[in-house]
């Protein structure tokens, strides 16, 4: 508590250039104020503000402290609302972005029930397969699927997802079934066209298949480009030809977990699967997040994070 009050004290001083104002807004006398900011600095062994009889202004060390502590204060606030019946509710405008095949079966259908949860939120969806720039839109948050690459906005991993050749019972009883990804050539592939996004191929693991299955040593990554008699631009188009048996798919588990489950599809080759990635919510490094976006992330976790999540029925 002592250490909270130091921390409280340092950034009201700060954002009020005064300690007898920060002492009023608290309605304590000056000379805790100052007793409390004299501990912290003696405790953190660093000057962090410079108080003469005029002003007081923050040293180089107390500048970057004063951004921690403000995040800290702000997480802390955030964490107590959250949990407390008469604590300060979500509330405001949400913006949020992803993938237009994942965003319409796992991301939609929650938007509606969270707003339930906090009704003073209101909140906008966008889905799109393009890369949507968090910043420079003003989204809040978006979920994205597939390796991150370096950026400056933060990322939580919420789930993991692998790709997988997948295919009905009646296709493989038709035409047989793989037994390694070389022989994909054999079969009739349902692949996207060359003028979509996906542009490395499937994905495998060819080396040693026992350790790509446990993904204790999956080894180097091979991509393969086969072909077939139909391919289009659409994800969604892939996945309903794969389920009217019209040959091999190489989808993701996001959308063919709740199908395989059932028994309408079969996955093969899955000891050559590549090892998994992951969906992540990414939003910009904001040192204080709303609550309504924190709360939304906490809650994608939570859905995700059920065991029965992603084979239940859409």
């Amino acid at each position: 508590m002592d250490h909270f009050k130091q921390l409280h004290t340092f950034a009201s001083i700060a954002a009020r250039g005064s300690l007898t104002a920060a002492a009023r807004a608290e309605g304590v006398a000056p000379a805790i104020m100052g007793r409390r900011l004299d501990a912290l600095e003696q405790r953190l062994g660093v000057k962090l503000l410079v108080r003469s009889t005029r002003r007081i202004s923050l040293t180089h060390e107390g500048s970057a402290f004063l951004e921690d502590c403000q995040r800290i204060l702000a997480d802390l606030a955030n964490a107590e609302a959250s949990v407390s019946a008469g604590g300060i509710k979500a509330s405001g405008h949400l913006r949020l972005t992803a993938p237009a095949g994942f965003g319409r079966r796992h991301v939609a259908p929650l938007v509606p029930r969270f707003r339930e949860l906090h009704p003073e939120v209101t909140i906008s969806l966008n889905l799109s397969d393009r890369v949507v720039d968090i910043a420079g839109e003003a989204y809040d948050c978006a979920v994205r699927v597939g390796d991150m690459p370096d950026s400056s906005m933060v990322s939580v991993r919420l789930a993991a997802n692998r790709r997988l050749c997948v295919a009905t019972p009646k296709y493989l009883q038709q035409h047989g079934t793989p037994q390694h990804p070389s022989e994909l050539g054999k079969f009739a592939c349902l692949t996207l066209s060359s003028d979509a996004s996906q542009t490395r191929g499937w994905a495998f693991c060819l080396g040693t298949p026992e350790g790509a299955q446990s993904n204790a040593n999956p080894g180097p990554v091979t991509y393969l480009k086969p072909h077939g008699p139909l391919d289009c631009s659409d994800g969604q188009v892939l996945h309903d030809w794969c389920m009217a048996g019209y040959g091999i798919a190489w989808r993701s588990t996001w959308e063919v977990e709740g199908e395989i489950a059932a028994g309408q599809l079969v996955a093969v080759l899955d000891a050559f699967a590549a090892p998994p990635n992951g969906i992540y919510a990414v939003f910009p490094d904001r040192r204080h997040m709303p609550l309504r976006v924190r709360l939304w992330i906490d809650y994608l976790k939570r859905q995700y994070g059920q065991n029965d999540f992603w084979t239940r029925g859409r």
